[in-house]
């Protein structure tokens, strides 16, 4: 047995085979439903010890890596899968368990036996981690077939990069696309990253594939992937990889919860609503832009414009009537039909938003309406 790769030796991967309790430990990752704000599954990660017990140096990558090279690479990801299979009995209800297989390797008898005798493999998700081509994929997708009769689901790995390009996804369609780290790392700044992981997520729904955005590190690549409707992710943002089971934090599933929530709103009159300066019934307002006469009660009476006409003196405002007033849940579309219905003289007044009692919560404006609209 002969590798080479730097870091891995012959005997220690003769160690990791007699030995596997003794240099194999593994890590679990949560992968989080974020419109829920709850654990959905956990990716297994391996990691591998020195012969003095301490952590390895060399990366798990390049444990197998010097496995494949060395001829032993689906005996070792054998050993993960067979803990795996092992561990789905203590799996917290309604999560699945994922686990890193390569397709050149999982066709082979230490793999695709283990599995293929194991009965029922749910909640199993099998990501195929595309680290070298495949000439020959229908061993591969042979075998996912059955696979999938056993309750498998199967994921991409790295989607986006490398080899798991577009024809890897039409070609083993995938029920679970892994946008690789590269596509997310920042993409809250990056329009191309986003519309290649809109365009992948769009893929998705053709094929009934989640989309699941991997290493989310920042709140600001969350919320732009929230506001793409991905339904899936993990990342040092959301948990980082401990023993079993770890739960999410509370203020983190509540900041996920209340994102979904804001980006549900996009589409409704609420997302565009400009705070308003109040003032009781005929009174003069302090501020110099819109404002909202309103009653003890908060009610709309009048609105208080600025001076907007050829000649108007400075300071001078106008009193005109509430033409258009509507709940923060009131959609875009709906509003703008009203806008377009009112008479030409107030058609572009501002929209006052009421709450569900009916006080005054803000002002659309209507610019802010059509540019909405326009950008949809």
């Amino acid at each position: 047995m002969t590798t080479t790769v730097p870091g891995v030796g012959q005997e220690d991967l003769a160690r990791l085979l007699e030995r596997p309790h003794e240099v194999l430990g593994l890590a679990f990752q949560p992968i989080v439903d974020v419109a829920r704000g709850v654990v959905a599954g956990y990716e297994t990660l391996a990691r591998f010890r020195s012969s003095d017990g301490s952590p390895s140096p060399v990366g798990p990558d390049r444990w197998f890596a010097a496995a494949d090279a060395a001829g032993v690479g689906a005996r070792v990801e054998a050993l993960v899968v067979a803990r795996c299979l092992q561990l789905r009995e203590d799996l917290p209800p309604d999560c699945f368990l994922t686990v890193n297989v390569s397709p050149h390797l999982v066709t082979e008898p230490d793999l695709a036996d283990l599995l293929l005798d194991a009965g029922d493999l749910a909640p199993l998700v099998l990501e195929l981690t595309e680290h070298q081509d495949v000439a020959d994929l229908r061993p591969l997708l042979a075998l996912r077939d059955r696979l999938r009769d056993r309750g498998a689901l199967v994921a991409l790995d790295d989607a986006g990069s490398g080899y798991s390009g577009l024809q890897q996804l039409t070609t083993v369609r995938p029920q679970m696309i892994k946008l690789d780290r590269a596509l997310v790392a920042g993409a809250d700044t990056d329009p191309v990253k986003l519309a290649l992981a809109e365009l992948l997520g769009e893929f998705g729904g053709r094929i009934d594939a989640w989309l699941l955005a991997e290493g989310v590190e920042t709140w600001a690549e969350m919320d732009a992937f929230l506001g793409l409707g991905v339904p899936l992710a993990q990342g040092y943002l959301l948990g980082r990889p401990a023993p079993p089971w770890s739960r999410l934090d509370p203020a983190v599933a509540d900041r996920l919860r209340a994102g979904r929530a804001r980006v549900a709103l996009v589409e409704h009159v609420a997302s565009l609503v400009e705070p308003v300066e109040r003032v009781p019934r005929g009174t003069v307002p302090t501020g110099s832009g819109v404002a909202v006469e309103v009653d003890p009660d908060g009610h709309p009476v009048a609105l208080s414009l600025p001076g907007r006409r050829a000649g108007d003196a400075p300071g001078r405002r106008h009193r005109a009537p509430v033409s258009l007033r509507v709940p923060a849940a009131t959609e875009l579309t709906a509003v703008a039909q009203r806008v377009a219905s009112r008479p030409e003289d107030c058609r572009f007044d501002p929209v006052v938003v009421v709450d569900a009692v009916g006080a005054v919560t803000g002002v659309v404006r209507v610019e802010r309406l059509l540019l909405a609209l326009a950008a949809r």
